[in-house]
């Protein structure tokens, strides 16, 4: 089945809205969680990847790019994170980050020396293409 486009903004938008219902209160009404501008990218012959990253205390991973679209949420501890010419930041539980295709992700670590961290990593990018190169 070929997604367009639109249906994959829908889809993302909807997994957003649902996590941030999921932390707050039903009557809270809802609250954009993240918004980012998309590249210009034909999503034919593409799939999507969802995965779990743990780090231990003081774990990092080593600098390395994606092929296509990834969305990060944080959903335990604090993650550091570089993607691309962005500073360095550190992302706390029920927060989100963007990587655009080929960008350099040069920092990816838990922010913390004693307490476990982990992210829900969705990755968009054509079948069949690795999903991580590491940074040479």
């Amino acid at each position: 089945m070929t997604q367009t486009r639109r249906e994959l903004i829908e889809s993302l938008a909807g997994f957003a809205l649902l996590t941030g219902s999921l932390q707050q209160p039903a009557t809270s009404g809802r609250k954009p969680l993240f918004q980012s501008d998309l590249p210009d990218v034909a999503l034919n012959g593409w799939a999507v990847t969802a995965l779990e990253v743990s780090y231990g205390p003081g774990q990092s991973s080593a600098a390395h790019r994606h092929p296509g679209i990834t969305l990060a949420y944080v959903l335990e501890g604090e993650v550091r994170s570089k993607v691309g010419d962005e500073p360095e930041r550190t992302y706390k539980a029920g927060e989100m980050w963007l990587e655009t295709p080929g960008q350099l992700h040069a920092v990816s670590g838990n922010a913390s020396k004693t307490a476990p961290a982990k992210i829900l990593a969705i990755l968009l990018a054509e079948k069949g293409k690795p999903l991580t190169t590491p940074e040479k």
